[in-house]
């Protein structure tokens, strides 16, 4: 048998890391037995579906390199398909016309909450064979035995096809419901392994019936559970990022949130860190947890940290890149230079990009509480020194300039941490940078005299007030 998987997002909104996680694990079972991976997007809801989301869908997909080898497949595209299987369960007796009006469906729900049972639709029109004015369709589910679905994650769950009752398949306008057109799409694609989060358990039994009603076999499913806050509770936009490319817009990298998600519910032992290939190669579905998951900003920190030390400079530069379209580049170091000393110290993109913007652009004032703790008149005159040395240094490399450094310090009976502080803040304008030597290499002697000449007037100003 032929491994085929699928992710079917709705695009209805933000693409979500918990549907992300399921596409991940789709993807990798898929490449694990190569096997296929279809993309699908389910957007048979004209008033909700957007481009906007369709396109945030595949911007998602792309970034975290989660390629499909079909697709999208778009089901707006496949309404004809959907109208014949309809029509097919007509013909068959398996499908009917049902004209309750609204008032009657609200009073069989108003019925049923007051004898504290689960609203289900009655069967009023089960007989009916011809269509009605704003007929909807609705599918004859069985009523008597049992639907038993061997879930590879969630074990055996069996459901009454009492408690299923007829779902509609086909609203008054002719549009298919989302019952029918997801069994349509699974059967007509032969996907072998639905992996799906949990909030679809209950839709599979009814999908099943359809499945059988049409003599299709079904697919194997996997039903995952969600992914909760870092509180605990079901995750929103209050308890964490939910929507995927919000992670990326923070400065994470893909390899990095790939790797969290894989192992949020999924886990090979103690191992964290695994390469696109380890992961094909060791994932398999029994290995994901039964139970929820929840989000640990800290760990995917870790993680993105990990992967920003070991990310190629031309690739980081380009994305860095993305983050300072506010400065001009070439007004500075060679960004792969100064990527190479960032990454090492930063755990996001975006760490990088607040730090590196001052050896590109001028700042508009120092950093108020870093200024007033190091640019004081006691640091006036071995920044005034610095300046004279530094202006006489033949060549500008890392190893004289932490020379200089040091000897102005010794000079001054001062530690160095003392005048290296005070210059930081002179050069940059804040508290956080690189390690001085290599910041004012970076700078380059004209920015950093400069810089330098700006704080001594600051000081002075200071001393004078």
């Amino acid at each position: 048998m032929t491994v085929i998987t699928r992710f079917a997002p709705s695009p209805t909104g933000y693409l979500h890391i918990g549907g992300i996680r399921t596409a991940i694990f789709s993807w990798l079972y898929a490449r694990k037995h190569e096997g296929r991976f279809i993309l699908r997007i389910e957007d048979t809801d004209r008033e909700r579906s957007t481009r906007e989301a369709i396109d945030v869908i595949l911007e998602g997909m792309g970034w975290l390199g989660l390629n499909a080898d079909e697709g999208p497949v778009y089901q707006s595209q496949r309404f004809d398909r959907y109208r014949e299987v309809i029509g097919q369960l007509l013909a068959s007796g398996q499908a009917y016309y049902c004209t309750c009006s609204r008032e009657r469906l609200e009073s069989i729900r108003e019925h049923a909450m007051q004898r504290g049972e689960k609203p289900r639709y009655d069967g009023h029109c089960r007989d009916r064979d011809a269509p009605g004015e704003n007929a909807v369709i609705r599918f004859k589910n069985p009523q008597q035995g049992d639907v038993v679905v061997e879930d590879r994650i969630q074990g055996r769950v069996t459901f009454a096809n009492r408690e299923l009752d007829d779902l509609i398949i086909a609203r008054s306008d002719g549009t298919p419901t989302y019952n029918l057109t997801v069994v349509v799409d699974d059967m007509d694609m032969h996907i072998s392994h639905v992996i799906r989060g949990d909030d679809h358990l209950n839709n599979t039994p009814r999908q099943i019936n359809i499945l059988k009603a049409l003599d299709a076999t079904p697919p194997v499913y996997a039903h995952v559970p969600m992914i909760l806050g870092p509180d605990g509770k079901k995750l929103s936009k209050r308890t964490g990022s939910a929507s995927v490319l919000d992670y990326r817009d923070q400065g994470y990298l893909p390899e990095a949130l790939l790797n969290y998600l894989v192992r949020l519910g999924w886990s090979h032992g103690d191992q964290e860190i695994f390469s696109i290939e380890e992961l094909i190669d060791l994932f398999d579905i029994k290995n994901i947890n039964k139970s929820a998951a929840a989000l640990n900003p800290e760990k995917l920190l870790w993680l993105n940290q990990h992967y920003l030390a070991r990310c190629d400079n031309v690739r980081l530069a380009g994305i860095v890149s993305g983050f300072m379209n506010d400065v001009n580049l070439a007004d500075g170091p060679e960004l792969t230079d100064l990527v190479e000393v960032q990454k090492q110290r930063t755990k996001t993109v975006l760490e990088i990009v607040e730090q590196s913007r001052c050896f590109y652009a001028e700042f508009d004032g120092f950093d108020p509480d870093a200024a007033k703790k190091h640019l004081r008149p006691v640091v006036q005159a071995p920044l005034a020194e610095l300046h004279e040395r530094l202006s006489d240094l033949n060549d500008w490399n890392e190893t004289d300039l932490q020379s200089t450094i040091e000897s102005v310090a010794a000079a001054h009976e001062l530690k160095l941490g003392k005048l290296a502080q005070p210059l930081r803040v002179a050069v940059t304008g804040g508290p956080v940078s690189p390690s001085i030597d290599a910041t004012l290499r970076l700078l380059g002697r004209e920015k950093t005299l400069a810089r330098l000449d700006k704080a001594l007037e600051y000081i002075q100003k200071r001393a004078s007030s």
